[in-house]
């Protein structure tokens, strides 16, 4: 058997016989001589193995443990290797354990766990982005790797909300956070073009509509406008 089994392999790994060598509370202890040769272009100074056995029906009924060390280019060795199934090995799986730094490379890449988290905001309804993505609305479950991440809650009639949020390694799925969202500070008005401005209607006419952004009054074609979302405001004498 070779390692990696995919790509160039570095060490190759020959086994015996094995031979049943005792019997004990259902388990079975075997023995068989191994010999491993190193096919790589560097001394391997030492590197492990765990090897995983399975019977006929693929389930795994045992495990052992192979370890080379201080393996010159093209060297071998010899030792003899001992397992404890509980039944017959039929077959087994070389897995890497403790492998040189170099030998990172050729490890098989390991998935990110997600964890599974509720966002919600009141109010419920709010459009939801996590790192930039449309996650859909509020309340949704998403499904978090671990990590630093924002999110953003945007709601006609509310200001757009931002939400950093870190994920630990060790969270547990099944948790929650939720945004309570602060009201607009500012009209609204949605263009046909898609276009929207935020500012501070002061007049509108069956022809025209003012907005002033930033200190600047700004005067649209009516038509031009699909949608104004206007907030409340106090009477200039309740508001000193």
């Amino acid at each position: 058997m070779t390692w990696p089994t995919q790509g160039q392999p570095l060490i190759r790994f020959t086994f015996g016989r094995f031979d049943e060598v005792g019997y004990y509370n259902n388990q079975k202890n075997f023995r068989c001589e191994v010999t491993a040769e190193n096919l790589w272009n560097k001394p391997i100074h030492a590197a492990a193995f765990t090897v995983y056995f399975y019977d006929k029906q693929k389930t795994r009924n045992g495990e052992g443990y192979l370890s080379v060390s201080d393996l010159p280019v093209n060297g071998r060795a010899k030792f003899e290797f001992n397992v404890t199934t509980s039944g017959r090995p039929e077959d087994f799986q070389l897995v890497p354990k403790n492998v040189p730094d170099e030998f990172a490379q050729f490890l098989p890449k390991r998935e990110i766990p997600k964890i599974a988290i509720t966002v919600n905001s009141v109010p419920q309804g709010a459009a939801l982005k996590v790192d930039g993505e449309d996650e859909g609305t509020t309340p949704k479950i998403v499904k978090f790797t671990p990590g630093k991440h924002l999110i953003l809650f945007t709601l006609e009639g509310y200001a757009t909300g931002n939400y950093p949020f870190e994920v630990k390694p060790d969270e547990a799925p099944g948790g929650s956070i939720t945004l309570e969202l602060g009201s607009a500070m500012h009209d609204t008005v949605e263009l046909r073009d898609g276009s929207v401005l935020t500012g501070d209607v002061e007049a509108l006419s069956a022809t025209d509509l003012e907005i002033r952004i930033g200190g600047t009054i700004q005067k649209l074609n009516r038509n031009s406008v699909k949608r104004i979302l206007l907030i409340e405001r106090m009477p200039a004498a309740q508001a000193q």
